[in-house]
């Protein structure tokens, strides 16, 4: 951090030249190739404070402007170069204006392969599997109410994207029916398809959903009782570049990761070629990396402080 503050750093090409601090010339640091010429790194291959200066004294910063577009600054010392990206705002706009018709599209076409199972008896007949699961991840898109939703579905209906047009008490009776979880599952694994020409990394991740459910426990440091919201976790695995979902398990509030990742890659190999794999390290195991191995990945995995 010294050297960084105080030396005069200069770049050449991809390199930097980094002055000794002995007083014996400047070395040429390769960020890219992760080398320099000086004795230390040479000599003992690991990574030297003339690397940690470049690191220190190089900056990117990302802005965007109010016309849309993205000003890329890197600079080192006082030398600086921009970079701005233009936005595409023709595109961008038809993307925006577009994206709800497209996705009620792209939904109907998912779901209409869903078999609904035969009903015996009488009563009165349930609504097509396809129409339900439909409305209901319609429902959860759209971010409204049940009654305030109505509108959208009925659209939905007299553009033929669904059979029947179910009551808006029906979405919410599907929303907690469990046998929608597989379901549900496949969805998604079917709709990350189209991109298994494109992504070969992969990268694994969970987070928290509250729930509308509440939970009560005794602190015994505080000697209180408190009260939240429930939640479930969501344990996902995502290609890195289009960020599309491959594989996905729904677990409770407790369910800890490491034991969720070989599911995950399971689900993911089936439709895709994986190369990488990563994750941070809650997800460290030998069984993890194992399997990450098996299915002819390389795991990227962040090591615990005691492996």
């Amino acid at each position: 951090m010294e050297i960084a503050k105080v030396a005069r750093i200069d770049r050449k090409g991809d390199t930097f030249l980094v002055p000794s601090m002995s007083g014996n010339g400047r070395y040429t640091v390769n960020p890219i190739a992760g080398t320099c010429t000086c004795p230390d790194f040479e000599q003992r291959g690991c990574r030297c404070k003339h690397q940690w200066a470049v690191q220190f004294a190089a900056r990117r910063e990302t802005t965007v402007n109010a016309d849309g577009s993205t000003t890329v600054t890197e600079t080192v010392e006082i030398k600086a170069t921009k970079t701005t990206y233009p936005q595409n705002w023709p595109a961008y706009n038809e993307a925006q204006t577009n994206e709800q018709d497209q996705f009620r599209r792209l939904l109907a076409d998912l779901c209409g392969g869903i078999q609904t199972p035969p009903q015996t008896g009488r009563g009165q007949r349930r609504l097509p599997l396809a129409d339900a699961v439909f409305a209901t991840v319609f429902k959860v898109y759209s971010t409204f109410s049940g009654r305030r939703f109505i509108s959208d579905l009925r659209a939905a209906h007299a553009d033929d994207l669904i059979s029947k047009f179910p009551h808006y008490n029906s979405i919410f009776t599907y929303l907690e029916n469990p046998q929608l979880s597989p379901i549900l599952t496949r969805l998604i694994e079917e709709s990350a398809k189209p991109l298994a020409a494109v992504e070969t990394d992969f990268a694994a991740d969970s987070s928290g959903f509250a729930t509308s459910r509440f939970v009560r426990w005794f602190d015994h440091k505080y000697g209180v009782v408190r009260v939240d919201h429930d939640w479930v976790k969501v344990h996902l695995m995502c290609g890195v570049k289009t960020n599309v979902v491959t594989a996905v398990e729904i677990k409770d509030r407790n369910a800890g990761d490491v034991s969720q990742l070989p599911a995950l890659m399971e689900s993911t190999a089936k439709n895709f070629k994986m190369l990488e794999v990563s994750a941070d390290k809650a997800y460290t195991s030998v069984l993890n990396m194992e399997e990450a191995a098996r299915h002819g990945a390389i795991p990227f995995i962040d090591f615990k402080k005691n492996a």
